[in-house]
């Protein structure tokens, strides 16, 4: 007899503790991961019991010494609400709310007046100061709850990187950036306090032992050092407005992790406080969702395709007649002149397109059109930022002589400027491309803290041109690039200024009056912890990018190299 009630026994106690465990996870939830969050509903069920407070994940930046600063976070404040049914003086009311804070007096009007509605929002985001003086008043139907809403401390540093939250139809989420990217992972879906706490638990056994899908709920550490981006988009900010361009922007990375330093644009717009009438556009990140003809910052990818290839090599000479006629197209340099017999170090010296369209001549077009889809620009990046766009390369799949030679100086082809600076850093990586991305971290409400990693990119040159074309940029900058005037005597910098004609979408060809602008350098350059890339599009009153963003480079190299304390490398 004993022996048949052991199996009963151990069913019995197995349930017990089964369900001892559901009731102790519970509690967890409730009283850890929940806490907080109950705490604020208390505070105001007794104003708007059926209401949920917003919450969210945090994105952090990641300063240089590992401390975390808040980038996109919670704000807590108090919101105004009226219930017009219980209103009996509506003058009354807001005579008396008038002589502690300024409120819209035709909408407070408008409000009092649905007589239908029991609730009304007035005002959002009072201080505590305030929300106390108002509580005081004890004017029946006038409310004050607790509340939450999403703060940028750096208002508009990084905001198209950032993106923010807002509606689509019903739906209040992340909507650009990476408040959009991240979406799953930073919104908190909001669950009724009310229901009893036994049903909960046994209404849906998998939800409660699953933690509400918790595991994958967390906040995002990224790589954005917060002291970078300000003065990066400080200076991108000067670089617009000084020229009075159309768009200005940049990045700073790290070429061998593929690490986000900084991302700025400008113009840009403040997080905290723009209004709905502003153009949608501002809110897009160019820097992945635009793509552009780049120009000469392109001509270091062909020249090194020429040197890995061993079509040419750095000493290699051909005779610089100022133009090229292929196809029944004239291909001129960019002042028209020619330089005679040149070598390989003067074409980019010089930035001599004729120079560049020898070079795919020397390795023949397909061999060329293989190396530039290799660097990565016939697809997109895979970065963590939404709605990167495809490259238009087209043009690498063509007949004709003549779109390979415009490609190998940057025209005919478009490119996002991230996909440019993936493919420039690949020169900095001893020929590896690599996997650029913003978030390295998540930290998870339950569970261990997941670290992003990034699988390492393809080899795209071989180690020793690597070498040679770095060698070959940094006399760039110490020879030519403002006549070597800009050298940094201890430290080594590679690096090439771009000049694009833009396309003209009214007519055939491009404006003659209208560049886009653009610079790349890494440093120290023969062990790189940077890459700075630069673009302002449509300048005014300056034809090269070496008169527009020389300075903002130098000016960005000389801050990364003191900020980070870089020992010298020559």
């Amino acid at each position: 007899m004993r022996s048949s009630f052991l199996p009963r026994i151990r069913i019995i106690s197995l349930a017990l503790f089964i369900f001892v465990l559901i009731l102790l996870s519970k509690l967890y939830l409730v009283q850890v991961v929940h806490g907080e969050e109950y705490i604020d509903r208390a505070d105001r069920q007794y104003i708007k019991p059926e209401s949920t407070l917003f919450d969210r994940g945090t994105i952090y930046y990641e300063n240089k010494d590992g401390r975390l600063i808040s980038a996109a976070t919670l704000k807590t404040g108090y919101t105004l609400a009226i219930n017009p049914r219980l209103l009996e003086d509506s003058e009354s009311t807001h005579s008396q709310i008038e002589k502690i804070i300024d409120i819209n007096d035709e909408d407070f009007f408008f409000r009092a007046g649905k007589k239908n509605d029991p609730y009304e929002e007035v005002l959002k985001k009072m201080d505590e100061e305030t929300a106390f003086e108002i509580e005081q008043l004890d004017i029946d139907g006038v409310d004050v709850f607790k509340d939450k809403w999403r703060f940028y401390p750096g208002n508009e540093v990084g905001a198209q990187t950032l993106g923010f939250v807002g509606f689509n139809n019903d739906d209040y989420g992340g909507r650009y950036g990476l408040e959009r990217y991240y979406d799953d992972v930073l919104r908190r879906d909001s669950e009724n306090m009310n229901v009893n706490f036994f049903a909960e638990v046994f209404s849906n056994l998998n939800k409660t032992l699953g933690g509400n899908n918790l595991r994958n709920k967390g906040d995002i550490i990224t790589s954005i050092e917060p002291s970078v981006q300000t003065f990066f988009q400080t200076r991108m900010n000067k670089v617009h407005d000084t020229w009075n361009s159309e768009l200005t922007a940049g990045v700073i990375l790290n070429p061998k992790t593929g690490e986000v330093f900084a991302m700025a644009v400008s113009p840009s717009f403040s997080l905290n406080e723009f209004s709905k009438e502003e153009d949608i556009n501002i809110f897009r990140n160019p820097i992945v969702e635009d793509v552009y003809e780049m120009g000469s910052i392109m001509k270091p990818l062909t020249m090194s395709a020429g040197l890995d290839s061993g079509a040419v090599t750095a000493e290699t000479t051909y005779n610089d007649k100022g133009f090229l006629e292929l196809d029944g197209y004239k291909i001129s340099n960019y002042d028209g002149k020619g330089r005679g017999v040149v070598n390989m170090q003067e074409v980019l010296n010089q930035s001599l397109n004729t120079g560049v369209a020898f070079v795919v001549s020397q390795m023949g077009n397909n061999i060329f059109a293989d190396y530039m889809k290799n660097f990565g620009l016939m697809e997109k990046t895979g970065i963590d930022l939404p709605n990167e766009v495809s490259p238009l390369i087209g043009n690498l799949d063509s007949p004709r002589n003549i779109e390979y030679a415009t490609a190998a100086f940057g025209q005919g082809i478009a490119l996002s400027p991230i996909m440019t600076t993936q493919a420039l850093s690949s020169l900095a990586n001893n020929g590896i491309l690599p996997k650029l991305h913003v978030v390295k971290q998540i930290n998870y409400e339950i569970g261990p803290a997941k670290t992003i990693e990034v699988e390492e990119g393809r080899r795209v040159l071989k180690s020793e041109t690597a070498d040679e074309i770095t060698r070959m940029l940094v006399k760039v900058v110490d020879e030519a690039l403002a006549g070597g005037t800009v050298k940094l005597k201890n430290y080594s910098i590679a690096a090439k200024t771009g000049t694009a004609q833009i396309a003209n979408p009214h007519e055939k060809g491009y404006y003659d009056d209208r560049f886009l602008h653009s610079f790349f350098g890494y440093f120290p350059a023969y062990n790189p912890e940077f890459l700075v890339f630069l673009y302002t599009i449509y300048p005014k009153e300056v034809r090269y990018a070496s008169q527009t963003l020389t300075d903002p480079f130098m000016d960005t190299a000389k801050f990364l190299i003191n900020y980070y304390e870089i020992p010298p490398d020559r």
